[in-house]
C-alpha cells in the first residue's frame, strides 16, 4: 500500500548532490575552517554575528515547536498510551547512557591519559556560568513552573515538557467538541513552527555554519592539545565507539533497522549539532529530519525528542565519567571499584540535568567531582585546563547526544509499530 512512495524519494525527487543541503553544510564547514585559518581572530570578529544570528533564529523557534508538538502528540496518543511511550523512553534513554558511561570508564582505566601528565603549562580559562541541578530533589523542583511564561521566556525546558505534557492530557481528557478544536489548533501550530524552521535550515544553515566554524577555528588556540592530547584522543576513541559500534548495535537489534540508512538520513542534524555544539539549539532540525527522512511519525518524535534533547546526554555522561577518572589520575588518586562504580551513577544522573547548551558538561562535571570529594584549587585549575580544549569535543559528544536521540525515536517508533521507519535513504 505505501510502496508507491519509496521509487520518487530515492530517484527522480532526488535533487543534484549539490543542491543537497547535507553537502551545503559540509562544505560550509570546510571553506569555513580555511577561512578561519586564513583569517584568524580579526575575520571571526567580523563575520562571527552571522553564526550568532543562526543561532538565535533556531532558539526562536524551540520553545512554540516544542510547545505545540508536544501538546498536539500527547492530545493525539491519550493517557494510557502516553504512559507506555514514556516508559521505552525512558527505559531506552537509561540504557543507552549507562552503556555511554561504563565505555568512557572501561577506557580510562585502560589508557590512563592522565598518569603523569603535566598540565602546568597548559592553558586555562573561566568556567561559565551555569546553574546546575545538584540533587534529585532540587531537578524534581526544578520541573514545575510557577510561571509557564516566565519558563518558556527562559527557554527551561524540563518545564516547558512538563506543562505541555499536562496540557496535552487534558486536552485528550475533554469531550470532542472541546477536544477537536483545541487538539486541530495544536496540530497546525506544529506544522507551522515546522515549516518556518524548514525555512531556517535550507536559506541560513550553510552561511551560519561558515560563521560558527570559522570563529571557532579562528580563535581557538591549539597549544593546549599537547599537554591533553591523550585525554582527548581517549575521549574521541569513547565517543567514536558508541557512536559507530554500541547506537549502531542498538539499532539492528531493538529496532530491525540498517544502521547505515539512519546514518544517511541524519547526516543534516549531525552535521548541524557538531557545529551548534547544543542538543537544544539542533532541536528543531532534529525534528525535522526524523519525521521527513527517518519517517518517524509525529506521535512519537513529538514526545521522545524534546525530551531527549533535555534529558538524554549519552556523549555528556561519557565525558563526565571519563573526565572525573582523568582528573583523579592527574591528581595521583587512586580509585577504587565503590568509588568508580559511584561515578558511574552519579555521571549518569548528573547528565540528565545537564543544559542542552555548549560545555555545559564541564560545569556539570563538579557535581560528579563532590561526589567522590575531589574538590579543591587543584582540581579547578585542571578543569580549566580541560575547558581550553573542550570545544571541539563538546561539538563532538552533541553529534552522540543528537544521534542517540534518534536512535530512540527510530527504536520507539518501530516497537509501536511503524513500519516505515528508515526504509529508505530520504532526500
Amino acid at each position: 500500500m505505501t510502496a508507491p512512495e519509496a521509487p520518487p524519494a530515492a530517484s527522480a525527487a532526488a535533487p543534484a548532490w549539490y543542491r543537497r543541503l547535507h553537502w551545503q553544510v559540509a562544505l560550509a564547514m570546510v571553506l569555513g575552517t580555511l577561512a578561519g585559518l586564513a583569517g584568524g581572530e580579526a575575520l571571526a570578529a567580523e563575520l562571527g554575528w552571522i553564526g550568532q544570528l543562526f543561532i538565535k533564529l533556531l532558539k526562536m523557534v524551540i520553545v512554540p515547536l516544542v510547545l505545540a508538538s508536544i501538546i498536539s502528540g500527547v492530545a493525539s496518543v491519550g493517557g494510557a498510551g502516553l504512559g507506555r511511550l514514556f516508559g521505552k523512553t525512558l527505559g531506552y534513554y537509561l540504557v543507552t547512557s549507562l552503556l555511554a558511561v561504563l565505555t568512557g570508564l572501561v577506557l580510562v582505566n585502560l589508557i590512563r591519559p592522565g598518569a603523569g601528565a603535566d598540565l602546568g603549562a597548559a592553558e586555562t580559562r573561566q568556567l561559565p556560568d551555569l546553574t546546575v541541578v545538584t540533587s534529585p530533589v532540587d531537578l524534581l523542583l526544578d520541573i514545575v513552573p510557577v510561571n509557564i511564561v516566565d519558563a518558556a521566556s527562559e527557554a527551561k525546558m524540563l518545564s516547558i515538557i512538563f506543562f505541555a505534557i499536562l496540557a496535552g492530557l487534558s486536552i485528550a481528557g475533554l469531550p470532542p467538541r472541546h477536544r477537536d478544536p483545541l487538539a486541530n489548533l495544536a496540530a497546525s501550530a506544529f506544522q507551522a513552527m515546522m515549516r518556518l524552521t524548514s525555512g531556517i535550515i535550507r536559506w541560513v544553515a550553510p552561511i551560519g555554519v561558515f560563521s560558527l566554524i570559522l570563529t571557532l577555528v579562528g580563535t581557538t588556540g591549539l597549544g593546549s592539545f599537547k599537554a591533553l592530547g591523550l585525554y582527548a584522543l581517549v575521549l574521541c576513541l569513547g565517543l567514536t565507539f558508541h557512536l559507530f559500534v554500541v547506537l549502531p548495535l542498538v539499532l539492528r537489534f531493538l529496532g530491525r533497522i540498517d544502521p547505515r540508512i539512519h546514518f544517511r538520513n541524519m547526516v543534516q542534524p549531525m552535521c548541524m549539532a557538531f557545529s551548534t555544539s547544543s542538543s537544544g539549539a539542533t532541536l528543531p532540525v532534529t525534528i525535522d529530519a526524523v519525521e521527513r527522512k527517518v519517517g518517524v511519525s509525529n506521535r512519537v518524535t513529538s514526545f521522545v525528542l524534546p525530551m531527549g534533547a533535555t534529558v538524554n546526554m549519552d556523549g555528556t555522561a561519557l565525558y563526565e565519567c571519563a573526565g572525573v577518572l582523568f582528573i583523579a589520575q592527574v591528581m595521583g588518586v587512586a580509585m577504587g571499584l565503590e568509588q568508580q562504580a559511584l561515578i558511574v551513577v552519579t555521571a549518569l544522573l548528573a547528565s540528565i540535568g545537564a543544559a542542552a547548551v555548549p560545555s555545559a558538561g564541564l560545569v556539570v562535571i563538579f557535581i560528579v567531582l563532590e561526589a567522590v570529594n575531589l574538590t579543591g584549587p587543584q582540581v579547578a585549575l585542571i578543569v580549566g585546563a580541560m575547558l581550553a580544549i573542550d570545544r571541539p569535543l563538546d561539538m563532538y559528544r552533541t553529534v552522540v547526544n543528537v544521534f542517540s536521540d534518534s536512535c530512540g525515536a527510530a527504536v520507539i517508533a518501530r516497537s509501536e509499530g511503524e513500519t516505515e521507519v528508515d526504509t529508505v535513504v530520504r532526500a
